[in-house]
């Protein structure tokens, strides 16, 4: 009788969603561990276990591969920012906001995958980079929109300026507590470090909120 060892792999599942699901995630796993230095078809081929030609079927190329994987971590906002979406939110546009910037900040601490695109917007121009960029900052977007409903920023409060360097705040300071655990003499590393942050974030839109 053949020992377990000795018995032929089990055949991949023939069901195209699972298929495409599977190459997705294994690209997902790809950028993480290489960035778009080292990421092709040839290599997702060697690291998913996938002839190429079926990416290729799947894909159409690598510019289709950018933009499913694109669309795929779009949904990172919605996913991510679900509580949000579920949660009690508080009547004004103010509240929307530091809502959605509180989760935005808690969601990225915990992406690995995440923090690395963000790091490659800012240093690398290529045009894979901008389309995924895009379409995630069009997520982003289409969030807030469905959160703001009915609630309108206050006159004189130039809402997308406000929102943009709120972002950018975040995500600098997620990625500077990731590679140093500190930025500018505050301290990045620990929950309690974190809980300082996000209660300083919080103070800063309630006060500009109560200011318009």
């Amino acid at each position: 009788m053949r020992e377990a060892t000795d018995l032929p792999p089990a055949p991949r599942p023939r069901n195209r969603d699972e298929t495409r699901a599977a190459i997705l995630a294994a690209a997902q796993a790809l950028l993480a561990d290489e960035g778009f230095s080292g990421f092709g078809i040839n290599a997702l081929a060697r690291r998913s276990g996938f002839d190429k030609q079926l990416i290729y079927r799947y894909f159409g190329g690598l510019d289709g591969l950018v933009d499913a994987l694109g669309e795929a971590l779009a949904g990172w906002v919605s996913a991510h920012l679900a509580p949000v979406l579920a949660g009690q939110i508080g009547p004004g546009y103010g509240d929307m906001v530091e809502a959605v910037m509180l989760a935005y900040l808690d969601a990225l601490r915990a992406d690995s995958l995440m923090q690395k695109l963000v790091a490659w917007e800012l240093s690398d121009p290529s045009a894979q980079v901008r389309r995924l960029s895009d379409q995630r900052a069009r997520a982003m977007g289409e969030l807030v929109a469905r959160l703001r409903g009915e609630r309108q920023p206050a006159p004189g409060l130039d809402a997308a300026a406000l929102n943009a360097i709120l972002i950018a705040a975040i995500q600098h300071l997620v990625l500077a507590g990731a590679t140093s655990g500190r930025f500018s003499g505050l301290p990045l590393a620990s929950d309690a470090d974190w809980d300082r942050a996000r209660a300083m974030l919080s103070r800063i839109v309630r006060t500009l909120n109560a200011a318009y």
